[in-house]
């Protein structure tokens, strides 16, 4: 039964089917509006929950700041590892890729030089040493620290060089053992 009325606004006698639409629009309206609240308040608690472990806005504003110290500090010493490889390319001669497959078969760096294992230790030497200057200069390390560590740097720089890889270096990088269980 459908009765339209011009002019007045009725579209005709069977306007429940209008109100429907109109119920179920204003229904699907405020089902998104329910499910925006508890999205924004789920996302808001995961926010402050974390801040707050953090410490709140310093503690997320120190970790970022940390973060970029962190990678800073992951780059220079990138950097420092790329230069002292070069170093060791340069002075013995052969290499990067050659070097890294005889070490990883268990030769020592003193047996990859050969005759110029004396002038390999010399130049790393000479090339921590500055290293350890840099640190002073940096206000790292304190000038009686850095004679400390000068003073045994002739030794250790040979002992690594007479090691195997992944010898000599207690704990650096290498298997630590099996872990105790836990209790």
């Amino acid at each position: 039964m459908s009765l339209l009325v011009t002019g007045s606004g009725w579209q005709g006698v069977n306007d429940t089917n209008v109100y429907r639409e109109d119920m179920t629009m204003s229904s699907k309206k405020r089902i998104a509006a329910v499910a925006l609240t508890v999205a924004a308040l789920s996302l808001g608690s995961v926010g402050v929950a974390s801040a707050d472990h953090k410490g709140g806005p310093k503690g997320v504003a120190k970790s970022a700041a940390h973060d970029v110290k962190r990678a800073a500090n992951k780059a220079a010493h990138d950097a420092n590892h790329a230069a002292k490889e070069a170093l060791v390319v340069a002075t013995i001669g052969v290499d990067a890729a050659t070097i890294k497959t005889r070490l990883a078969a268990g030769e020592t760096l003193g047996a990859i030089a050969g005759a110029k294992k004396d002038a390999l230790i010399a130049a790393l030497v000479d090339f921590k040493s500055k290293n350890i200057d840099a640190a002073v200069t940096a206000g790292k390390l304190t000038a009686a620290q850095a004679t400390t560590m000068k003073a045994g740097l002739t030794a250790h720089v040979t002992e690594r060089v007479n090691a195997v890889r992944g010898e000599g270096h207690e704990g650096h990088k290498g298997h630590k053992g099996p872990k105790a269980p836990r209790p």
